[in-house]
């Protein structure tokens, strides 16, 4: 006949000396305040002035990308859509201004 042995569940010890909510609580604070830093240090509103025009009227790709926040590939669908049309100079590719403050404010 076997015996059965009653064993109890080994207490896990605690790394750190914090109550789990006082723990939560700390690293709530730690990333508002991590955050509340990041955004300190962000620019207002990206500046794409050129020096002696009003605006700039020819924008690369990245810089379109950079300014509506989105991917290559979204706006290679908003030119295979017609939403955005590329105009190449040379072997660069460009976007107007006018084309992307109408994509920025489609009721203007």
């Amino acid at each position: 006949m076997k015996e059965s042995v009653n064993k109890a569940a080994p207490v896990t010890p605690m790394l750190f000396p914090f109550e789990p909510e006082q723990f939560w609580s700390t690293i709530r604070q730690i990333i508002r305040e991590e955050i509340t830093s990041i955004n300190k240090n962000l620019p207002a509103n990206p500046s794409y002035e050129t020096p002696g025009l009003t605006y700039k009227p020819l924008y690369k790709i990245a810089e379109v990308c950079q300014l509506l926040q989105v991917s290559k590939p979204t706006i290679y669908d908003w030119i295979k859509n017609g939403q955005l049309k590329p105009y190449k100079i040379r072997s660069r590719v460009y976007f107007l201004w006018q084309d992307i403050n109408h994509l920025l404010n489609p009721s203007i």
